[in-house]
């Protein structure tokens, strides 16, 4: 037993280990101070709910209350690991701040009242404007964090009951690009790639994905491989200096917005040197001829110019991802909110083709998800598509679908593709969707633009209904606002990036009068009284194992089956990856083992869209050029980004995430030892632009754009040159006071961002806007070195010893069969 300050030292003791082999055990916990894990009066098995990895754990329940965490030895995601926010984060669920009584709006302030008057005024405001309107005016904004149970629920409320087409989720600013270079390469979304591939890869490629921050149980994993016998070799595209970066052999820093240039130079080079299987190309992949075409014109001498990367390391990084034997590629925001998004991940999915690196072990891509249940939005219809990745422009699709629902196939929504968030506000703010309901999310600080997205809240012929736990910088202006269940006080399954299905059982009661989502959703379906063709209620079910099982049957033959899992069955055996069905009932590791795909005209989930354009592929067209349902290679030009960097705004800002905090920190800033860790926005920049505009660390900044500024301290890093980061979790809520100091604080990244998205998947660019820095004056003093955890020099007054003894973890190192400590 070893203790570990798990603030400064995130991903803990290595536990080295070579290909092929089992991944060993180390069991992480954390505990409330003074309690002992005897003291414990049950442990409740649950999944991590603040990132996407999916780390199996269970709740330590004492006298009704939440008392701390350990990991899953036996779980196949983590095998007993815990990051900073699995064995903290918990802590949010007792904060004295919970909503525990719904609110209304009345003489321009919130007040507390009953279920039936809040629910009363949604159900009547819902009907005047199905009547006046019809579903057209009703929009849902859902999240990244509630169970497929939930989602489901919502998605047939939204398509087979209201029939409204304006249903998205925040999963849209993180993971939609995710989903579209899935479907544009397979046919379909779902992940071909296995966390266990990192066991066998001999190469780990990492294209805009910071794994050590975002998925820190995953980089364990990495780094326990690069600790022990046969390290794969790391390739990193990132234009900061990462933890990844400083791991990796070869790392590509690009100019943000290039990401396509550099991906068309790589391919270049792996077609020019022959490092590709041309007989799994003749008999699985269509498209290579254009693919071959295009990148000839990007030689790595282009692309240095293009990306200001050197052209040897182009080479160097291409001749590792071409010569592996065994290959795993990720990719996440530094590709999906960037300019050319869809184009640049779909680059990645051809890497892959070109050398036959799927569905073998240690051959895997797995287009990452940056929210815990981001993959059950997309596969419960959430996201706006329809459920069980089904194809909204094929009418047997449709069909089945309203059959399964028991309504008319013209009730749900398939005259044009799925409305996506960006949209819907450019329709709340022209006036068309007069009721919105935000559920679990917070655009008030996570959408790009915030003046203009406040605006647009705030409209008075604007219901705005927010559902939450707290009461975030969105329910300040909403109209209605509905107290939530959260994590642990409510049961459902969820699924993380590599299709892993974990069951979250309730192990308290929620505060107050805090209803589960799913519980408020089924209430205002039985409100509205929604029936099916028949007049019978559109919800059967009532409680959540109830509604699994009616999504497992909405899955049921499509590529994610749930049909062969129970909650029985979750529980006796954790998590277990989908599809499981009667062709695979002890799940499926990887998909595409025989090159065999879900791509086929009539089984696809879409029929793809043009990259540059967006336009979507007629189904005629897509049936013409793959008949057969193979995997699909597309090509794609480099073009500049919309807004570039000139004389007035000189910066390219990106903005992205950091280990300590999740979202826009509604949970993680009320833990006392991640608030501890990143208590303060910061801007980062390189040393020759410090010197360059006379700022020394810790000196007081402003960041500019055409739409607005932020003030933060300055950290100086290797960054590359030109580039200005900004973490975009921090909004206006106080922690210290707990109170909102208003929208003119200047600490939110996005009051920078701009409003403009992917053609293809409609993700918001966040990583290409033109900025101007200066500084204002000197700050509190020089900023310390930086802790083993950073990736840039800590926050000032922070030290090593962050967080008091609560911030200590233990690190059960056991063998790799021990079981969890009781």
């Amino acid at each position: 037993m070893s203790r570990k300050d798990r603030i400064a030292e995130p991903w803990g003791t290595r536990t080295p280990y070579g290909p092929g082999q089992p991944w060993p055990v180390r069991v992480d916990t954390h505990l409330a101070q003074g309690v002992t894990p005897g003291e414990v009066d049950r442990w409740v098995p649950t999944a991590s709910i603040l990132h996407s990895n999916g780390d199996g754990m269970d709740i330590a329940v004492k006298d009704g209350r939440i008392v701390g965490v350990r990991g899953r030895a036996d779980d196949r995601v983590n095998h007993g690991r815990l990051g900073p926010k699995d064995l903290f984060g918990w802590q949010a669920n007792g904060s004295a701040d919970r909503l525990t009584r719904p609110l209304v709006r009345e003489g321009g302030r919130l007040v507390e009242t009953d279920w039936d008057t809040a629910m009363d005024r949604i159900v009547r405001r819902t009907r005047e404007l199905l009547d006046e309107q019809g579903p057209s005016a009703l929009g849902f904004h859902t999240t990244g964090q509630l169970f497929a149970e939930e989602y489901y629920t919502l998605s047939v409320i939204a398509h087979g009951g209201l029939g409204t087409n304006h249903l998205d989720g925040n999963t849209r600013l993180c993971t939609a690009t995710a989903a579209a270079a899935l479907k544009e390469s397979f046919g379909c979304d779902g992940q071909p790639g296995s966390y266990t591939d990192i066991d066998h890869a001999d190469a780990i490629a990492l294209f805009g994905h910071n794994m050590a921050e975002t998925q820190t149980v995953l980089w364990m994993r990495v780094l326990d491989r690069l600790a022990g016998p046969n390290a794969p070799e790391l390739v990193c595209v990132d234009p900061r200096p990462t933890p990844v970066a400083r791991a990796a052999r070869v790392h590509l820093a690009p100019r943000p917005g290039t990401n396509v240039a550099l991906m068309n130079a790589l391919l270049h080079e792996i077609i020019a040197n022959d490092w590709i299987d041309r007989a799994y190309l003749d008999a699985h992949v269509v498209g290579f001829d254009e693919l071959e075409k295009r990148v000839a014109d990007y030689p790595p001498e282009l692309a240095a110019r293009i990306c200001d990367v050197p052209a040897e390391r182009i080479r160097a990084a291409a001749r590792i991802l071409g010569t592996a034997e065994r290959l795993v590629s990720t990719v996440l925001q530094g590709f999906y909110q960037s300019h050319q998004a869809t184009a640049a991940a779909v680059q990645v999915n051809n890497l892959h083709l070109l050398r036959g690196m799927l569905g073998k072990p240690g051959c895997g891509v797995l287009q990452m998800n940056g929210q815990p249940t981001a993959q059950n939005t997309r596969e419960c219809g959430a996201d706006g598509d329809l459920p069980g990745f089904r194809n909204w422009a094929n009418d047997a699709h449709v069909a089945e679908l309203a059959r399964l629902w028991n309504v008319a196939p013209e009730q749900i929504p398939h005259y044009a593709p799925p409305t996506h968030l960006m949209q819907m506000l450019r329709y709340v703010e022209e006036g068309s969707i007069r009721l919105l309901w935000v559920s679990g999310t917070n655009p008030a600080v996570s959408l790009p633009e915030l003046a203009r997205v406040r605006s647009v809240l705030s409209q008075q012929r604007l219901l705005l209904v927010v559902q939450d736990l707290f009461l975030t910088e969105t329910a300040e202006l909403a109209d209605i606002v509905l107290p939530a269940a959260g994590w642990g006080e409510k049961t459902g399954t969820f699924t993380n990036a590599d299709r892993t299905v974990h069951l979250s059982e309730k192990a308290v009661d929620p505060p107050g009068q805090a209803r589960s989502d799913l519980d408020i959703f089924l209430d205002y379906a039985r409100r509205l009284e929604l029936t099916d063709k028949d007049g019978q209620p559109l919800i059967t079910w009532h409680d959540p194992e109830s509604a699994f099982r009616a999504w497992q049957e909405c899955s049921r033959g499509r590529p994610c089956d749930y049909t062969g899992l129970s909650y029985a069955k979750l529980r006796e055996r954790g998590g277990i990856q989908w599809p499981c069905g009667d062709d695979s009932p002890d799940g499926t590791e990887r998909l595409y083992t025989d090159g065999g795909f879900w791509s086929d005209p009539d089984h696809c989930e879409s029929y793809g869209r043009d990259l540059i354009t967006g336009a979507p592929v007629e189904p005629v067209e897509y049936r013409a050029m793959n008949p057969s349902g193979k995997a699909v290679i597309k090509a794609a030009e480099y073009l500049p980004a919309h807004e570039q960097p000139d004389d007035e705004h000189p910066y390219a800002l990106i903005t992205g995430r950091t280990l300590y905090h999740f979202h826009t920190r509604t949970k993680t800033a009320r833990a006392p030892q991640l608030q501890a860790a990143a208590p303060e926005v910061w801007v980062e920049l390189s040393v020759d632009d410090a010197a360059s505009a006379g700022i020394r660390e810790g000196d007081f900044v402003e960041v500019r754009t055409p739409r607005g500024s932020v003030r933060a301290a300055a950290r100086i890093t290797e960054i590359r040159d030109g580039v200005l980061f900004v973490p975009f979790h921090y909004g206006y809520w106080d922690t210290e006071t707990g109170s909102e100091p208003g929208f003119d604080g200047g600490r939110a990244a996005n009051e920078l961002t701009l409003t403009d998205w992917d053609p293809a998947s409609k993700q918001p660019i966040f990583k290409t806007a033109a900025a101007a820095l200066r500084r204002i004056g000197p700050g509190p003093g020089p900023a310390p070195a930086p802790t083993v955890g950073a990736s840039a020099p800590a926050e000032p007054g922070i030290d090593g010893t962050r967080g008091g003894p609560e911030a200590e973890a233990d690190e059960n190192l056991g063998p790799a069969r021990e079981g969890n400590p009781s």
